[in-house]
């Protein structure tokens, strides 16, 4: 059975059980600031299990893509190891909402596996929640073991402890026992030895999980305590590889049609052979799972980068370069080369990967090319603090700034001192890592009250496309404080004209106003759980009294001018560039607008203007909003609407139409083009291959810019004395400076002629060693010059010449090749050293390096300091 027929049987099999079957949402999550990344089936359907929305169905099911690799469920380091472990996999779910419980759960789960997937019965294992006689003092889930008591033998039922059998998606929220089945795929032989009911939850590479029934009963308080819930939920999940190696007859997740066409084509690249070599194996089981991981992260929008959710994509992709570079040889980019494959492989149940390839090829080269200059910039450093080692052991702390600061991986160093005959300070580099990862976590953590409910079963509406005013109660609210923000309280509405943050653009800020003229401001409006969560720095005195909520009127505008902008600028891009123009990101601001496309050069001066040209004929031709809201997203899209990659959208959608540029869009905007007065364009640039960003202004900002220029214009025009023709003026005074500076260069290199005979004058032979020590009168190009122009007189010069420039201090040292290998001398060394005195550093090359410092008074004392190593040496 093809992986395509495994995940088609699961959806038509939950389809005739009446489910309604839905789309995968984003890996990459959007709405949900507890999360960067999907992690289990059940993310997308959280507001249902929280009660925050009402969903279409009661029963859904689908195949959801999801990544582990950051926070509480975190298994990038087991990924490769072992053959069951993943960054980003398939998670078959169903989930029932209110609707069915334990019985229709477990008896549908053991029907799908035996009687249409036809596995064995004997190999099948279950397992249920003992529970648990610690603070919460949950019995036995007796009701689950008594369902499966009917349908296995009691010997495959298992007791589970909360850590394997209660599932919790994080430190608060619903939560409940779950039923685990288990299938032992180990030879008869095998089994005959040992019972698989021991192996089960011990690791063991052919005794795993394949399937996870959740039952929704209980909510966890921030206080720690279960309530329970008002309604009873069913979240199941089925990992999509481990099914597929069981119907599939092999002993791993790598050895089925998921991955074996990106390991021949690894093998292909590399010249390789899988399950030759067990390091090579890991490391092409590595790419191949990492592969997929960055593969489906781009096409949901999602780039590599230095922050948040970007940099643990860039981590997981440069964990497969290295693993590449290690142990498969591959010194040039090659990972790229594979997304091809996956495409074929996958594309046909995630069309994105087909659409988005070329974006998704563009950018993972150019972050191979990068990290393997890093590698190869990180090698030479790692030689040197080699050769600087006094002992066989590097220092940890050493190590961690090549981690941290290059990004130079710690197992590659490990691996290369190992080579050379080292050892690394591994306690040292895991003490420098624990203050870094302490101080972080300190940084970013955030403790949440339980919320305070003041009014029941209250829906919230919003009202902030009609309305920036509103009379509103407050719902419910709690208090959340962190390091970075302080203190803060987070209020819920019935009803509220204040927009929260998303699809790029920010929230409404504004205020409360109470009845007696008190006031609270509304610093930020987001969104989490599909509920409009207003943030605020006190509380309102009286929280059961009615509140004038009011948003800030003049921020809205502009950020709705900014919006709409947007829209302008993709459509202005599309007709001047080319329809291969998509948008990949957006952050709609009061003051500015940022705006990433796909393109694939960098755009002239020529189609900039025209672009902002387009733009302002629309905003003349006073082109009115037209919107619909709740149309069914087929109706949207036959109508010519655009949508984005990465973006969750429902059954039904609202557009927005300007003109011909019509879009899926959720934001606020102008009611006329003519309101954005004027669109100004102030940078474009990359952000990574094919990847290219424009920043713009509207409206005031515009007018602000204007009027800024004009000014420095007229400052300009009065220091060239008022002259009619600045740029006439400014060419000239160029040109003028052009003949200067060749002059002055002139001179200089007059002067260092001069200074280079005195200099050789003045050289003094220690123990060998050709010597002068000497502050000369030049700047760091003109010494540099210099001393390379003697140090070709001499095969045995070691020259440190010292200058004082704006303040500042500069040691330079020249010491000849023939020293450096027969002397062992190091002039980073010794500048290093030197530089103390002049309360700076620096380094460089063996045979030439400079120091830097803010004490110039210090110079006498590091020549005299290098006269002192000249002469004790032998």
């Amino acid at each position: 059975m093809t992986s395509q027929e495994v995940r088609a049987q699961f959806l038509d099999f939950f389809k005739e059980k009446k489910h309604k079957i839905v789309s995968s949402a984003p890996m990459v999550m959007k709405d949900d600031p507890t999360l960067m990344f999907t992690n289990a089936g059940m993310n997308q359907f959280k507001e249902f299990f929280l009660g925050n929305s009402t969903p279409k169905s009661k029963r859904i099911s689908d195949s959801q893509k999801c990544l582990r690799v950051s926070g509480k469920h975190n298994d990038l380091e087991e990924v490769g190891k072992d053959t069951y472990h993943h960054t980003m996999f398939e998670m078959l779910g169903n989930w029932s909402f209110g609707d069915y419980f334990k019985k229709e759960a477990i008896q549908w789960a053991w029907e799908l596996l035996t009687e249409v997937y036809k596995i064995d019965k004997d190999s099948l294992y279950v397992s249920v929640f003992e529970g648990s006689d610690d603070a919460d003092n949950l019995e036995m889930d007796k009701e689950a073991f008594e369902l499966w008591k009917a349908i296995v033998p009691e010997d495959r039922i298992i007791m589970g402890n909360k850590k394997d059998n209660f599932w919790e998606m994080g430190d608060q929220g619903p939560c409940g026992p779950c039923s685990e089945i288990h299938v032992d795929i180990r030879s008869k032989e095998d089994k005959a030895k040992v019972s698989g009911a021991s192996l089960v939850n011990q690791d063991h590479p052919l005794v795993v999980e394949i399937w996870n029934l959740v039952f929704m009963q209980y909510n966890r308080k921030a206080n720690g305590a279960l309530e329970n819930l008002p309604e009873k939920h069913v979240d199941t999940g089925m990992g999509f590889e481990r099914l597929c190696m069981v119907l599939q007859n092999v002993k791993s997740n790598y050895d089925t049609d998921v991955f074996i066409p990106l390991i021949r084509e690894i093998e292909t690249i590399t010249g390789r052979k899988y399950e030759k070599d067990e390091e090579v194996n890991i490391a092409i089981r590595v790419v191949a799972d990492h592969v997929r991981a960055v593969a489906f992260s781009i096409a949901d929008g999602q780039l590599p980068s230095n922050t948040g959710a970007g940099y643990v994509i860039r981590r997981i992709l440069r964990r497969a370069i290295r693993y590449g570079f290690t142990f498969l040889g591959t010194k040039k980019p090659f990972i790229y080369r594979l997304v091809k494959v996956l495409g074929e492989t996958m594309g046909k149940a995630f069309s994105e990967l087909r659409e988005q390839h070329q974006l998704i090829e563009n950018v993972i080269k150019e972050e191979e090319n990068s990290f393997l200059s890093t590698l190869e910039q990180g090698l030479m450093l790692l030689d040197s603090v080699i050769k600087s080692s006094k002992n066989k052991t590097i220092n940890g702390q050493k190590a961690f700034e090549l981690y941290d600061t290059f990004g130079f991986p710690i197992d590659l160093t490990a691996l290369i001192l190992e080579e050379k005959g080292y050892q690394l300070d591994i306690e040292g580099f895991e003490k420098a890592l624990k203050v870094q990862k302490d101080r972080s976590r300190a940084a970013s953590e955030v403790s949440k009250e339980d919320w305070t409910i003041l009014l029941d079963d209250a829906e919230q509406e919003f009202i902030g496309y009609d309305s920036l005013e509103a009379d509103v109660k407050l719902v419910k609210y709690r208090k959340v404080s962190s390091k970075k923000e302080g203190e803060q309280f987070q209020l819920v509405f019935n009803l509220t004209p204040f927009y929260a943050e998303g699809g790029g653009q920010v929230g409404d800020k504004g205020y409360l106003e109470a009845a007696n003229g008190d006031v609270v401001y509304i610093i930020d409006t987001k969104k989490e759980n599909n509920e409009i969560v207003h943030f605020s720095e006190n509380l309102p005195k009286n929280i059961s009294g009615t509140f004038k909520a009011v948003v800030d009127k003049k921020q809205r505008w502009r950020t709705a001018s900014n919006h709409t902008a947007t829209h302008l600028l993709h459509q202005a891009l599309r007709e001047i560039l080319g329809t291969h123009v998509e948008q990949k990101g957006s952050a709609v601001h009061s003051k500015y607008l940022r705006f990433d496309f796909s393109h694939f050069s960098k755009l002239s001066v020529e189609e900039l203007r025209n672009v902002e040209s387009f733009v302002n004929a629309r905003i003349e031709g006073q082109l009115p909003f037209e919107e619909s809201r709740n149309i069914p997203i087929k109706e949207a899209m036959d109508q010519g609407a655009m949508a984005l990659f990465g973006e969750k959208y429902g059954d039904t959608v609202r557009t927005v139409r300007f003109g011909q540029s019509i879009e899926l869009c959720g934001g606020t905007h102008v009611k006329n083009t003519s309101d954005i007065w004027h669109f100004k364009i102030v940078s474009e640039g990359a952000v990574a291959a094919g990847i290219r960003r424009i920043e713009a202004i509207t409206s005031d900002a515009v007018k602000e810019f204007y009027f800024k220029n004009n000014r420095m214009l007229f400052e300009i025009r009065d220091l060239l004395n008022n002259t009619q023709d600045p740029v006439k003026a400014v060419t000239g005074l160029q040109e003028e400076n052009t003949a200067l500076k060749k002059q002055i260069e002139q001179l200089l290199k007059d002067k260092a002629k001069g200074l280079k005979s005195e200099l050789i004058s003045e050289l003094e032979e220690i123990n060998g060693i050709q010597f002068l020590a000497k502050k000369v009168d030049l700047d760091a190009n003109g010494i540099k010059d210099l001393a390379f122009e003697i140090g070709g007189q001499f095969s045995n010069l070691f020259l440190l010449l010292a200058a004082e420039n704006d303040g500042k201090a500069l040691l330079s040292c020249y010491i000849s090749k023939e020293l450096v290998s027969n002397r062992k001398l190091n002039a980073g060394n010794i500048v290093r050293e030197l530089g103390k005195y002049i309360q700076g550093g620096g380094g460089g090359q063996p045979f030439f390096a400079t120091a830097g410092g803010k004490n110039p008074s210090g110079i006498p004392d590091a020549l005299k300091k290098a006269t002192e190593m000249v002469n004790q040496m032998e």
